[in-house]
């Protein structure tokens, strides 16, 4: 058996699941839909599987938008919208597609 972590993911798993029924999203709003559905994890750790899932192939950046405003750390946003990847299975998880006919996309997201 090799050394180190293993490089499955139950987190990264939910978010393949989330891109897989939502589309592109921005990691806020995948971290918005992943606390409304699964249990509770900090951003840190939304923000660091995708990073990890862009290295493994599951996830892959789609486009940069820059977005300017007023906010606490300065007058722009970069927000970095995610997609599946080469390598991302989704397993077809009941509960976010569940989730999805419940809500509308658009109110969640809000």
């Amino acid at each position: 058996m090799g050394r180190g972590r293993p490089i499955k993911s139950e987190v990264r798993q939910n978010i393949v699941e989330i891109l897989s029924i939502f589309g592109k999203l921005h990691g806020y709003d995948i971290a918005r839909v992943y606390k409304k559905i699964y249990p509770s994890v900090t951003m840190r750790n939304i923000y660091y599987n995708l990073c990890k899932g862009k290295e493994t192939g599951e996830f892959q950046v789609e486009h940069v938008r820059v977005e300017d405003g007023e906010f606490s750390w300065g007058t722009n946003a970069e927000k970095k919208y995610y997609a599946l990847g080469p390598k991302a299975e989704p397993k077809g998880h009941g509960s976010v597609k569940e989730f999805y006919d419940r809500n509308r996309p658009q109110e969640v997201l809000q």
